[in-house]
């Protein structure tokens, strides 16, 4: 069993959102801040230096922005980003998303909430506030159906069959444990096909995957 605590980064341009995370986040007992951070390049260096389990990252900071920072991060393996925004601009929701955040957070978060997103991102789970997700059906909804399913990407012949199913259970949004109970698997070798199918596509995290999957007509 591992006892480590989650750690995480908070990287917000406004201390008083800082200082709140960091107390919605320390009155859980298996979470710990480590550091904090006011713009994204400060975010890139101390997830390079301290390479926290999480990295809370706001989206619009001065200097390098939360989207170029996620980039960064999730490209080089450093952690796991998950947004904090007061969401109002769809361009910065799919921006964040493609940057390989592994999810997106509403700056309105109650406590538990919050917590409860840390955990799973650590744990190698997406997490999607409700009110994101209904943006994101609603932009796919939006969009039409095409007249045929896009042509699979060639990284996707590489998949064995198993793996494009663990693809498509991705675009539906499961977790590792409503993957596993769907393919009648174990969490752990739900989780192990996660981590292969994310390897094989290049993805940097989970939601990514679950993009590639929608656009192909996987899910």
């Amino acid at each position: 069993m591992n006892d480590r605590p989650i750690r995480v980064v908070v990287a917000d341009d406004h201390a008083a959102i800082r200082a709140g995370m960091r107390l919605m986040l320390e009155q859980a007992p298996d979470i710990t801040v480590v550091a904090e951070a006011a713009d994204g390049a400060v975010a890139v260096r101390q997830a390079t230096a301290l390479r926290p389990d999480v990295v809370l990252m706001d989206i619009r900071m001065p200097g390098t922005d939360g989207i170029s920072a996620t980039r960064a991060i999730t490209s080089a393996g450093l952690a796991d980003v998950l947004i904090l925004t007061t969401f109002d601009f769809d361009d910065y929701l799919f921006g964040a998303l493609r940057a390989g955040a592994a999810g997106f957070l509403l700056k309105s978060v109650e406590p538990a909430a919050l917590i409860d997103a840390v955990r799973r991102v650590a744990a190698g789970d997406g997490f999607l506030a409700p009110e994101v997700t209904r943006r994101l059906l609603t932009a796919f909804v939006s969009a039409g159906p095409a007249p045929s399913p896009p042509p699979a990407p060639p990284a996707f012949e590489i998949l064995t069959e198993r793996e494009r199913d663990v693809l498509a259970a991705l675009g539906r949004g499961l977790s590792n444990a409503g993957l596993a109970a769907a393919l009648s698997i174990s969490e752990a070798t739900a989780k192990t096909h996660v981590s292969r199918v994310l390897a094989k596509l290049g993805c940097s995290s989970r939601v990514q995957a679950a993009i590639l999957a929608k656009e192909a007509g996987l899910a």
